[in-house]
C-alpha cells in the first residue's frame, strides 16, 4: 500500500476512537475511558498529519508540545472545580480562534498575489475552480463561525467569572442589530468568494462576526449558560469542520462534525430539560431581575428555620435520603462534607441517592463532575426522570444550593419565566431540608414557594459549614 492509503487507514482508526470516546462520555461510569480513547485518537491524528504534510521541524514541535503541556498542567492543577464551566467556555473559544487563524493563513498562502479581476494575472497557477470554491466558501464559514464562537465564549466566560454581569443586557432594537451584523458578514463572505486575493475582506468579516458573537451572548442570562456553553461547543466543532474543508483534511472534518453534532444534540437535551426552545434561550432574555411583589406574601410567617442539630436528629430516623445539589454546592465547595455525611448515613443503614437536574450548575454534567471527584458511586447519581417517581417514598430530601430546578411554580401553565420547566419533585418528600444563605431568588428572579411549604425546613448558612456541622 502507498503512503496515502496508510494515512487514510490511520485517520479511519482515529475516527473510530473519536466515536467510541463520545459513546463512553455518555455515561459517568465510562467517561474516563471515553476521554482516554478520544485522546489516543487525537494523538494518532496529529502524528499522522505531521508526517503526511512533512511538518517535521522538531524544534517547533517540541516547543509547541512543551508550551501546551505546561499550560494544560497549570490549568489542571490550579483551576478549581467551581471554575470548570469558565474553563470549558474558554476551550470552546480557543477552538474558534484557531479556526479563524488557520483559515486566514491558508487564504493568504494560496491566493496572495492573485486577482480575480479581468486585468489581474496570477503569480502562480490558480487552483481549479471547484477546489477554489471549496476553499473560499469553507474559509468564510471558518471565519464567521470561528469569530462568533471565540468572542461569544469570552462573554460566556466573563458572565460565569463575574467579570460581566450575569443579568441579560437588553436594549431597544437588539434583534435588528444582530440581523444587520449577520447580513454584513454574509456580504463580506460573498466578496471573499468572488475575489479571495483581497485578504483584507476576510479580516473585516472576522471583525463583524466578532461583534456579532458578543451581541448574541450578552443578552443571555446566567441561568442559561449551560445551554450557551453546549451551543458554543457545537459552534467550535462546526468551525473546525469548515477548516477541515479549507485544508482538505478528512480527520479534521470528521472530528469537527462529531463535536458539532454532539453539541447540537446536547443543546437540544438541555433545552428540553428547561422546556424552552433554542430561540427562546437566545432571544428571550430569561434571567433578568424580576420584581416579585408577591414574595413577601409567599414567605411571610411561613418559613420554618432549623438548625444543624435538628437536621441531624431527623436524619437519624430516616430510611431513605436524597441529596439535590445545585450551583450553591459548587460555590461553597461542600461536596466533600456531602460525601462524608453520605458515608456516615450508609453505615447506619440509610439509603442515600442524588437527584441531578440536567441544568443544575453552570455547565452540562457540572454536578456529576463534582460528585464523581469525591468518588461517590455513579450508581447513586440519578437523573431527573429516574429520581422523580421515588420522592413520594423518600423520608428526607436535602436541597443544597439548588433553587429554580426545585421551584413548584414551574408546574404552572404560564405566568413565570420557568413555567413548564421540568423540575425535581422534592416537595413530595416527607421532609425537605433546604440549605441556603438566604431567601434570595435563583437566576429566574422569582420566589420559591418550596421554602415556605409545610414540609420544608430552612437551614440558613454556608453550604460547607452547614454540612460540616
Amino acid at each position: 500500500m502507498n503512503a496515502r492509503v496508510w494515512v487514510d487507514v490511520a485517520y479511519l482508526l482515529a475516527a473510530i476512537l473519536f466515536i467510541a470516546g463520545l459513546k463512553g462520555l455518555a455515561h459517568p461510569k465510562s467517561a474516563v475511558r471515553g476521554n482516554l480513547l478520544g485522546a489516543v485518537g487525537m494523538l494518532i491524528a496529529i502524528v499522522v498529519t505531521l508526517v503526511d504534510q512533512d511538518v517535521l521541524n522538531w524544534t517547533w514541535i517540541v516547543a509547541g508540545v512543551a508550551a501546551g503541556s505546561a499550560i494544560g498542567a497549570l490549568l489542571a492543577l490550579r483551576i478549581q472545580m467551581t471554575a470548570m464551566p469558565q474553563l470549558v467556555g474558554l476551550f470552546n473559544g480557543f477552538g474558534g480562534g484557531a479556526s479563524i487563524l488557520v483559515a486566514g493563513a491558508v487564504l493568504i498562502q494560496l491566493f496572495s498575489g492573485t486577482s480575480g479581476g479581468a486585468a489581474g494575472a496570477p503569480v502562480a497557477a490558480a487552483p481549479e475552480l471547484a477546489a477554489t470554491l471549496q476553499i473560499t466558501v469553507a474559509t468564510v464559514a471558518s471565519g464567521l463561525v470561528g469569530a462568533v464562537t471565540f468572542w461569544g465564549s469570552l462573554v460566556a466566560f466573563g458572565k460565569l467569572q463575574g467579570v460581566v454581569t450575569e443579568q441579560p443586557v437588553r436594549y431597544r432594537g437588539e434583534q435588528t442589530v444582530k440581523i444587520v451584523l449577520l447580513a454584513g458578514a454574509l456580504v463580506m463572505g460573498v466578496l471573499i468568494v468572488l475575489d479571495p486575493a483581497q485578504a483584507l475582506n476576510y479580516w473585516i468579516l472576522v471583525a463583524i462576526a466578532s461583534v456579532l458573537g458578543v451581541m448574541l451572548v450578552i443578552p443571555i442570562g446566567g441561568a442559561d449558560m449551560p445551554i450557551v456553553i453546549a451551543l458554543l461547543n457545537s459552534y467550535s466543532g462546526i468551525a473546525a469542520a469548515a477548516t477541515g474543508f479549507v485544508l482538505s483534511n478528512n480527520i479534521l472534518i470528521i472530528a469537527g462534525s462529531l463535536v458539532g453534532a454532539s453539541g447540537i444534540i446536547l443543546t437540544r437535551i438541555m433545552c428540553k430539560a428547561m422546556n424552552r426552545s433554542l430561540a427562546n434561550v437566545l432571544f428571550g432574555g430569561v434571567g433578568a431581575i424580576v420584581e416579585d411583589k408577591s414574595q413577601g406574601d409567599i414567605y411571610s410567617g411561613r418559613v420554618k428555620s432549623t438548625s444543624a442539630e435538628e437536621v441531624a436528629m431527623i436524619l437519624k430516623t430516616a430510611r431513605r435520603v436524597v441529596f439535590v445539589p445545585g450551583y450553591g454546592m459548587a460555590v461553597a465547595r461542600a461536596q466533600t462534607p456531602v460525601r462524608q455525611l453520605t458515608e456516615m448515613m450508609e453505615k447506619d443503614g440509610i439509603e442515600v441517592e442524588f437527584g441531578i437536574h440536567p441544568v443544575a450548575g453552570r455547565m452540562p454534567g457540572h454536578m456529576n463532575v463534582l460528585l464523581a471527584e469525591e468518588n461517590i458511586s455513579y450508581d447513586k447519581l440519578r437523573e431527573m426522570d429516574q429520581i422523580n417517581p421515588t420522592f413520594a417514598n423518600t423520608d428526607v430530601v436535602i436541597v443544597l444550593g439548588a433553587n429554580d430546578v426545585v421551584n413548584p411554580i414551574a408546574r404552572e401553565a404560564s405566568g413565570s419565566p420557568i413555567s413548564g420547566m421540568p423540575i425535581l419533585d422534592v416537595d413530595k418528600a416527607r421532609t425537605v431540608v433546604v440549605i441556603k444563605r438566604s431567601l434570595s431568588p435563583g437566576f429566574a428572579g422569582i420566589a420559591n414557594p418550596l421554602f415556605a411549604a409545610d414540609n420544608t425546613l430552612m437551614l440558613f448558612g454556608d453550604g460547607k459549614a452547614a454540612m460540616d456541622h
